[in-house]
């Protein structure tokens, strides 16, 4: 039995970039194991899985080409926009149930807005803000004026770290050996660098995530990530918005330029109480997957967080 799985790239820029994901629907036929042989053939990062929810409007799982994993934004993004352009959704505000609870996408167009939680902040010790610095290859001159590089949680936690100079972050080789080490002691997924500089007309920052930790050197979008960012810039950098446009993707090595908004929503005290990451996925190609399960295929799928 064959299996078409539509591949559709979220937060795309216009019509061009973004980061794919494979969306698989009516999953509920397919046991853990042909889940986990679907996602391993289709290869990329993520692929999601949509079944039937008594909870929300649809469950969704997340497999990796290796193993489950509790959350996944640009593989939401992309579930939701697809299923938005084909129809299939009853209403603008929508649920997802996943194994890390229930969250609310809301719909404006082709467009899906994931939440996300009030940020935590923390700040680096001098060891691990040495070590983050020397992972990157650059030192506290590189640093924009007053941004405390930080770690920022509003579900999963990553170091935010701002550079002044956009040819910079462009430029960086990072290790990924020391940003992997430094991401196990602290519970990272990994590093979120941005710069306000070089940026494209009407974008707030541009940024570069990297994830060795979860097997990941680079990504092109992550909505995950530019959430805590959006959070860090308000908060700790006093730029008083509720909306803020980060670009990804531009500086990678092979360009695959995104867009991700990010809404906030601030309470009578003037802190984020939540908020919303979104985009825009398009459908790149449809491939073929054979679900029939495989002798050698593992039979217990761990679970971890992710973006």
């Amino acid at each position: 039995m064959k299996v078409e799985v539509p591949i559709i790239s979220a937060f795309v820029d216009g019509d061009s970039g973004g980061n794919p994901a494979g969306v698989v629907l009516n999953a509920d036929q397919f046991s853990a194991e042909q889940k986990q042989k679907i996602a391993a053939a289709v290869g990329l990062s993520e692929t999601a899985f949509v079944s039937a929810s008594e909870l929300a409007d649809i469950k969704l799982e997340f497999f990796t080409p290796t193993q489950q994993i509790a959350h996944c934004g640009h593989a939401t993004i992309a579930t939701f926009s697809f299923m938005q352009q084909k129809g299939l959704l009853a209403h603008n505000q929508s649920s997802k149930e996943t194994i890390d609870g229930l969250r609310s996408v809301n719909m404006e167009d082709e467009a899906a807005y994931m939440e996300q939680r009030a940020p935590r902040f923390e700040a680096l010790d001098e060891n691990d803000l040495q070590t983050a610095l020397m992972s990157l290859g650059i030192t506290t001159d590189d640093l924009i004026e007053g941004a405390e590089p930080m770690l920022v949680n509003t579900g999963n936690s990553f170091v935010v770290i701002g550079i002044r100079d956009g040819q910079t972050v462009k430029g960086l080789e990072p290790d990924f050996g020391l940003i992997e080490k430094l991401s196990e002691a602290l519970d990272l997924v990994g590093f979120y660098v941005f710069s306000f500089d070089s940026v494209g007309n009407g974008r707030d920052a541009g940024a570069r995530m990297f994830a060795p930790r979860y097997g990941i050197l680079e990504e092109s979008a992550t909505g995950m990530a530019a959430g805590p960012l959006a959070c860090y810039l308000r908060e700790q950098l006093a730029i008083q918005k509720q909306e803020f446009t980060i670009e990804q993707g531009r500086w990678m090595a092979a360009p695959s330029p995104s867009v991700i908004n990010v809404r906030l929503t601030i309470g009578t005290d003037n802190r984020i109480k939540n908020l919303f990451a979104g985009g825009r996925g398009a459908i790149r190609e449809v491939i073929e997957v054979d679900v029939n399960p495989s002798p050698d295929l593992m039979c217990c799928i761990p679970q971890s967080n992710f973006f």
